[in-house]
């Protein structure tokens, strides 16, 4: 997948990839964007990008936009204009958006009354003792988790501060979480180590991370590695 192409790299059946530059202290990452279809032919827009025409007609020409989900705190900046291009869309977003962005109107909450259009084809687990208010999906047809910030695959940056920082938290060049978001995310982890259990069992294939490329090789070992710094479950 071309790193900040505005169109859609297909993955699996059913399931399309775009990815857009984006910033923050400095770094130069990328964001991904996942497009889902549903059983009704209908799409679903995981954590939207910025909104080209290029890519909303790459959109438009796999089917109508009926679901737009933001997964965590943070993987919601770009909602605001796919809403208001497709307003008959559902938005989906965690708690603590409805106070931080009250500009955006959220239809359903995670975690409140199940989705029927996501029936058969779309599995959400809230990922405890996580700050983000992260909820990943798993996507049956496919057997693929989508997640934003659980984990990261971002390779090897060329931007040098990018390089640095990523070296220093962890996460280059190897599928992590970075430290900062370790030492600062995780209030409960023994919650998380639960949620992470709950995941696992999940019959996924691949990952599909918020910022770099889908992890397609052993993707539940590298998972379970990321992850090795919780506790582990006691009976």
């Amino acid at each position: 997948m071309a790193a900040e192409s505005e169109g859609l790299t297909e993955l699996a059946d059913g399931v399309w990839l775009t990815s857009a530059p984006v910033r923050f202290l400095g770094l130069r990452l990328t964001a991904t964007m996942t497009v889902l279809r549903l059983g009704d032919g209908d799409l679903l827009l995981h954590s939207p990008v910025a909104m080209t025409p290029a890519r909303k007609r790459a959109v438009d020409a796999l089917g109508p936009v009926a679901h737009l989900y933001s997964p965590n705190t943070y993987h919601h900046l770009k909602m605001g204009e796919w809403a208001a291009a497709y307003p008959d869309a559902r938005t989906h977003a965690p708690p603590g958006l409805v106070k931080k962005r009250p500009d955006l109107r959220i239809d359903r909450v995670h975690g409140s009354a199940p989705e029927a259009a996501f029936a058969s084809f779309v599995d959400e687990l809230p990922i405890a003792g996580f700050r983000l208010q992260e909820t990943v999906l798993f996507y049956r047809p496919a057997r693929t988790l989508v997640v934003a910030d659980l984990v990261h695959n971002i390779g090897r940056p060329q931007h040098a501060w990018t390089r640095v920082y990523t070296r220093m938290m962890g996460f280059y060049d190897r599928v992590a979480l970075s430290r900062m978001i370790r030492w600062a995310a995780f209030p409960d982890r023994h919650a998380a180590r639960r949620s992470l259990d709950d995941v696992m069992a999940f019959p996924f294939d691949r990952i599909i991370v918020g910022h770099g490329a889908p992890i397609v090789n052993e993707a539940r070992e590298r998972l379970l590695g990321a992850y090795a710094w919780l506790p582990q479950r006691h009976p």
